[in-house]
Order: C-alpha cells, then sequence, then structure tokens
C-alpha cells in the first residue's frame, strides 16, 4: 500500500491523503486550503488523475476537508464518496455554500477585472459541478465494519468534533498479514457542546493523526463559559455588541446551545443573537434531525425555542445583514467565516472593530494568513473590503469553545494503543506538528514521521 500526503502536510487546513493498492486508488478527505495564496493553491491540478479515483472517504464536512470534491468530480471524478448520515445531510449544504461563493467571488472579480483590462476568470467550481457529485454520496452508520473492496475493509467510529465527524479504520491484505491504517480526521475534545466525546482505538499498524492544537491546552469549558458570561455583561453595560465569527458547522449550534443553557440557569436574562448566515440556519436544521448523535445532555436541552429560551433571529436576506448595522449595543452576532476570509463576518467586524465598547470573540482556530489570525495576532490596523480599520474593541479567544481536542487530550487518545503504531502527524502548523512529534516520541517511543507535502510511504 503507497500512502501519499497532498494536503494537510504541515499546515491546518485543506486535507488529502492518498492511498494506491493495486489499482484501487483511495482518497481520504479532499478539502480546500484557506490562508495566504488560497486561491491558487485550490486552482492547481490534482496530483493523480480524478478519473482513477475509486473512493474518496470524508471524515467530516468542514470544507477544509469536503471544499475540492465538486472540483473532483469536475476533472472526471465517478467512483464513490463515503461518510456517515449526517456528514452526507451536511456536506450537501456546504458545498452549495461554496460553490456560491465561487460563483460570485468570480463575478465581483470580472467586473473589476474587465475595467482594467484583465484576463477574465472561471470560478473554481460551480452548483452544476455539486449537482454532479452529490448523487455518489453513500450514508454509512458509526461501528459498522463495511467492505469497500476485495481486500480492503473499513470503518467509520465517532470522532466527537461535529455531528457526524468520523475517525476512519481500514483494514487491507498484505503479502503477509492483514494491516491496519487509521485516519483520525478531527479528534474532539471531551464534553464538546451537542455530541459525545470520542471513541477510542486500540490497535492499528499506523495512524494518520491531526495536531491542531498538539502544543497547547485548551482553557476548561467552565472557565471559557465564565469568561463568555463577563464579556457579554460588560459589553452589554458599555454599550457595544458582541461579535462572533464562528463556521456555520459545528461552533454555531455550540455556541447557541451554550447561550440557551445560560439563560436557562439565569446567568443570562434572554438576549438577542442574531445568526448572519443563512448556511448556519439550514445546518441547525439539519442538527435537529439527526438526535442519534447528540450526548444526554443535549437530547434534553436543544430546544432552543422553548419559551425561557434566547431570543435567536435568523437574518436570510442580504437586507437583514445589512440592517444589523445600525444596532448599536447589546446584540450578540454570530457570523461566518470562522477565520473572518469570507462572508458577512467582515461587514460586522467594518462596523465593530474600530469601536471601544464592542467586543469580538473568537471561538475557533484561526489559520495563518487569516484575517482572524491578524486581529488575534494584535495587529492594531487591519484591511477590510480594502478600508483600513483600526481594532479598538476587546479581543477575546475562548479556547474552552474549541471542537478540537487540546494536547494532553490528543495524547490520552494516542494512549489508548496497545499496539505499537507507526505514526504519521498532520492537520497542524509546522512547527506545533513538529513538537507534537517530539512529544510523542518521549512519551511513547513511537516511530513518526511529520510528512511534506507530496512526500510518499509504503506501508
Amino acid at each position: 500500500m503507497k500512502l501519499r500526503f497532498l494536503g494537510g502536510a504541515r499546515t491546518v487546513t485543506g486535507s488529502c491523503f492518498y492511498l494506491e493498492k493495486g489499482k484501487k486508488k483511495i482518497l481520504i478527505d479532499c478539502g480546500m486550503y484557506h490562508g495566504h495564496n488560497a486561491d491558487d493553491i485550490n486552482r492547481r491540478e490534482f496530483e493523480f488523475v480524478p478519473s482513477e479515483i475509486d473512493c474518496l472517504f470524508l471524515t467530516h464536512s468542514h470544507i477544509d476537508h469536503i471544499g475540492l470534491a465538486p472540483k473532483l468530480g469536475k476533472e472526471g471524478f465517478k467512483g464513490k464518496i463515503i461518510t456517515t448520515s449526517a456528514a452526507a445531510d451536511i456536506a450537501e449544504f456546504m458545498l452549495y455554500d461554496s460553490a456560491h461563493i465561487q460563483e460570485s467571488d468570480t463575478e465581483w472579480y470580472n467586473m473589476k477585472a474587465l475595467r482594467s483590462g484583465k484576463e477574465l476568470i472561471q470560478p473554481l467550481y460551480m452548483s452544476r459541478d455539486v449537482d454532479r457529485v452529490l448523487p455518489l454520496l453513500e450514508r454509512k452508520n458509526y461501528g459498522r465494519i463495511e467492505t469497500l473492496c476485495e481486500g480492503v475493509k473499513y470503518r467509520f467510529i465517532n470522532a466527537g468534533h461535529i455531528l457526524g465527524s468520523s475517525t476512519l479504520e481500514l483494514w487491507y491484505e498484505d503479502d503477509s498479514r492483514e494491516k491496519k491504517i487509521v485516519f483520525s480526521g478531527d479528534i474532539g475534545k471531551k464534553d464538546n457542546p451537542i455530541v459525545n466525546d470520542p471513541s477510542f482505538v486500540e490497535e492499528t499498524d499506523y495512524l494518520v493523526v491531526e495536531s491542531t492544537y498538539g502544543n497547547r491546552n485548551h482553557k476548561s469549558m467552565k472557565d471559557s463559559v465564565d469568561e463568555l458570561v463577563s464579556i457579554i455583561k460588560s459589553t452589554f453595560i458599555n454599550g457595544g455588541n458582541v461579535i462572533i465569527p464562528a463556521f456555520a458547522l459545528g461552533r454555531t449550534q455550540d455556541i447557541l446551545f451554550i447561550l440557551n443553557r445560560l439563560v436557562k440557569e439565569g446567568r443570562l436574562f434572554r438576549i438577542n443573537v442574531y445568526i448572519d448566515s443563512p448556511l448556519a440556519e439550514k445546518i441547525s436544521k439539519v442538527y435537529a434531525a439527526h438526535p442519534e448523535y447528540f450526548d444526554e445532555e443535549a437530547k434534553q436541552l436543544f430546544n432552543i425555542e422553548s419559551r425561557d429560551a434566547i431570543r435567536i433571529h435568523f437574518t436570510r436576506r442580504v437586507e437583514d445583514s445589512m440592517a444589523l448595522n445600525k444596532i448599536k449595543r447589546e446584540a450578540i452576532i454570530i457570523a461566518s467565516s470562522g477565520m473572518c476570509e469570507g462572508g458577512r463576518i467582515r461587514h460586522h467586524l467594518k462596523h465593530n472593530l474600530w469601536r471601544k465598547e464592542s467586543s469580538i470573540i473568537f471561538v475557533g482556530f484561526q489559520a495563518q494568513g487569516t484575517l482572524g489570525r491578524q486581529i488575534v495576532d494584535g495587529d492594531k490596523v487591519v484591511e477590510v473590503f480594502g478600508e483600513k480599520i483600526a481594532v479598538r474593541a476587546g479581543i477575546y479567544t475562548l479556547g474552552g469553545f474549541s471542537a478540537h481536542a487540546d494536547q494532553t487530550e490528543l495524547l490520552e487518545w494516542i494512549s489508548k494503543f496497545k499496539s505499537n503504531p507507526e505514526i504519521f502527524i498532520v492537520h497542524g502548523e509546522e512547527q506545533v506538528s513538529l513538537d507534537f512529534q517530539s512529544l510523542i516520541n518521549e512519551k511513547f517511543k513511537y516511530k513518526t514521521h511529520v510528512p511534506v507535502k507530496g512526500e510518499e510511504f509504503e506501508i
């Protein structure tokens, strides 16, 4: 079996891993890259022939894991796309939204290009390319060993990251014996809202493991919730708004769940929360349709429309989104994208970053090269829609709301192996992955690698 690392190697986004066994060619994730030069990187030719890929496994439905699937179909892929039922339902909305962004961004660019005499471009992919790949989706449940083809079996288990997220176990026949490789996907931290804690794996020959937070630990959820309450109360007293950049998938639903619980507990009074993302509304409905993935607390408290709950306002039209700019105080506005790279969040940053009475709360990872990372790193002035905006609002990072396991939890997950796996460390910034490798070597003495993009191994 050949294993090649085509994305998510020494970087957090763009996950894509390639397996080849005989004539069988398999992809695990086909994600979009975010960060510096993202458009150029996403437009590059695949390092394989798309029409030759037999199967694409999706560990979950964040765009950095599924975002290039329509491009794959556009260029000839006609194989299976296998994932969990909830991940498949979410992927449909995520991919159509991504296609819409590609189309609208290209239209905007081409309007400017026409005026300046520059060459016009085509969208990375369009809605019709999403139409092409959705019929290829096959839905599977956690815990059942399935046969992909002769000599290859697989199973999804709960990764505890977002709804329907998975760790993929894959068995294959070697010359001498059956071997196994595990792809961790994105491992969730314990006590994530809504979804169950991640499941452990005890046996494997090879492990491809994420390392997003491999060099640090989160604050506890309790401390993060306490800080959230304090920020909301002080911001409202000061006459400002709370702006939360959050991915439409995962963080938005978690934050709504937590705010709803805080109101039920009497720690916050009925508050107005504006979800400025039509995609987030659609995905919230997918969450509600899949209670089989919920933990026990979520099953009891997920009813966010009960009489003592928060007041949720979904902004469906552009006009509704623009109207939010007129609200100057006591509003919580949640909008995507989570890294502030696009979407409606940039409009709210433009109208609130310079206001010292407002607060910006980051609840997820900010990749290098993104606007969110610039703000988190303390830049005093940032550019939004070509305009220089002073950063005077309070800037907060609440790591306890991250959907990713931290260093301690990643090490605990790895410690459950009773075998002696060879480990490939991915999905982390380069130095973070290297630091995590050193820690694994020190604690477990396993053979480890931090592959570079394009590197290939025989397993």
